[in-house]
């Protein structure tokens, strides 16, 4: 070849994204994409790295995260992200987004724990869009418009009711803006107050707005718990009344009393994946994450603390601990802590390893970036993936679990290009220790970086290397869904 690249990756096993085998060789970057993949050892480059088997795969896509602020602060925000090989994050979801609703005081739970009040100015997707080209994060972002801000954009603090006629197609119109502004989709809350009163036809009301857009359907369901198979027949009711793709939010069977039904819920949404696109992401964990309002608590469900405005001194500590020092029981010593959020322990291995084997899964880390003690998600999921449940557990082979952080989550939000390692897609890679990628964030020390990952590239740009952390380099972008003309 007669051109010179800027960057060469030499002698790795190449896990391409797609599911297919690894193989060895060689990859080159030139600009922000892959330029040749294969024998490359009469070509050149200005920065060449020697793998030495060691893997190269996509970058990781976040399909679930709430880094709607983190990405807006500058590259080394993103630590918790590109540390674990991720360059894609997916924003505004569970039905909350910066954009296209600004908030003059405190959003209720659990808004207020996803983004500071500081931040809520974006009175539409394109201002939030402007803002993000205008400071790049280190990863590329892809942006959801939630149900939960458009409803108080639309009522104010009036959410304990259904929308009127009036005010759903306000938030219908808010949408289809928002859409044609480069969104990507539509995200709900159903389970969460802001959003709880909204019936079923509000939803699809709302949504509507995604069909001309052919944007997708993106829901934390209604009910996760005692209710999560008709909380799927709702979702699925949504989505195919306005002809949105669906994907579940981090689908779990929460609570002790339902632990073991995931085999009922994954029949059904295989069932209804065979005749329509469906799909969901799981993060690798037994334990959720969200305001402290959000569930009753229970004495057989442990609760972290992860933040607590009144109480910041609580973050870390569990809530039962709080509860015997303060001499009230679990539900006082909550509403004292309130607002603030926790780590519950509400679920069974056995339904995290069904779900994630699940051919129609994804990876996403769900996690809160704003919370001092946060869940080990923000900082692990990944490499956990690929450590714990790949290498020592055999859930999946390597090959899958890259397919599922990877090319899979491209496909099913619509980003060209990117996912999978071919000549042509952009240069977004991780650099890997098979053999030594682990998750080192654990509840207890939940921000650190974990072992093994070597190295992440964005748009063929280095932003993170284990020996020096985060570079300052904005490589990161916005992206645009790509989607079909039919569902």
């Amino acid at each position: 070849m007669a051109f010179r690249c800027d960057l060469i990756l030499r002698d790795a096993t190449l896990i391409d994204g797609t599911g297919a085998p690894r193989r060895r060789g060689d990859v080159a970057v030139r600009g922000d994409r892959i330029a040749a993949i294969g024998d490359l050892s009469g070509l050149a480059a200005d920065r060449e790295v020697m793998a030495e088997g060691r893997v190269v795969a996509p970058g990781f896509i976040d399909a679930h995260s709430h880094d709607d602020q983190a990405v807006l602060c500058g590259p080394a925000c993103m630590l918790c992200k590109t540390s674990q090989g991720v360059t894609t994050v997916v924003v505004g979801n569970c039905g909350i987004s910066l954009a296209p609703v600004p908030m003059a005081e405190r959003p209720p739970a659990p808004m207020d724990g996803i983004c500071a009040p500081e931040w809520w100015i974006f009175d539409s997707f394109a201002a939030y869009a402007e803002r993000l080209q205008a400071t790049p994060s280190a990863v590329n972002t892809l942006a959801l418009i939630g149900h939960m801000s458009l409803r108080i954009g639309a009522m104010g603090r009036d959410t304990g009711r259904p929308a009127t006629d009036k005010e759903a197609e306000r938030m219908r119109k808010q949408l289809a803006q928002a859409l044609s502004e480069g969104a990507a989709g539509f995200s709900t809350g159903l389970f969460y107050p802001p959003s709880k009163a909204a019936p079923t036809e509000e939803v699809i009301a709302v949504a509507e707005a995604l069909r001309e857009h052919r944007g997708l359907y993106v829901t934390h369901m209604r009910d996760e718990a005692d209710h999560v198979l008709d909380s799927i027949e709702e979702t699925l009711r949504i989505g195919r009344a306005v002809g949105a793709p669906i994907i579940i939010s981090h689908h779990k069977c929460a609570q002790p009393e339902n632990h073991g039904r995931s085999a009922e819920s994954l029949a059904l949404i295989a069932h209804h994946a065979a005749g329509y696109p469906v799909a969901f992401d799981v993060y690798p964990y037994t334990a959720s994450s969200t305001s402290l309002a959000a569930r009753p608590p229970r004495p057989d469900v442990p609760v972290t603390v992860t933040y607590s405005v009144p109480h910041p001194e609580m973050a870390g500590r569990a809530l039962d601990g709080i509860a015997a020092e303060w001499g009230v029981d679990l539900a006082e010593a909550a509403r004292r802590l309130a607002p603030g959020g926790g780590v519950f322990h509400n679920m069974a291995e056995a339904d995290v390893r069904r779900i994630l084997a699940h051919p129609l899964s994804m990876v996403g880390s769900d996690g809160g970036p704003l919370a001092p003690h946060p869940h080990p998600r923000l900082w692990g999921t990944f490499p956990r993936v690929l450590g714990h449940y790949s290498r020592e557990l055999g859930l999946f082979d390597l090959e899958t679990a890259v397919h599922k952080m990877t090319g899979r989550t491209a496909a099913i939000f619509g980003i060209p290009d990117r996912g999978v390692l071919r000549e042509g897609a952009f240069a977004d890679l991780v650099l890997f220790d098979a053999a030594t990628v682990r998750d080192r964030a654990s509840f207890a020390e939940p921000r650190q970086v974990a072992e093994g990952i070597v190295e992440t590239w964005v748009n063929g740009q280095s932003v993170y290397t284990h020996a020096d952390g985060a570079s300052e380099t904005p490589a990161g972008r916005l992206l645009r869904r790509e989607a079909p003309e039919t569902v």
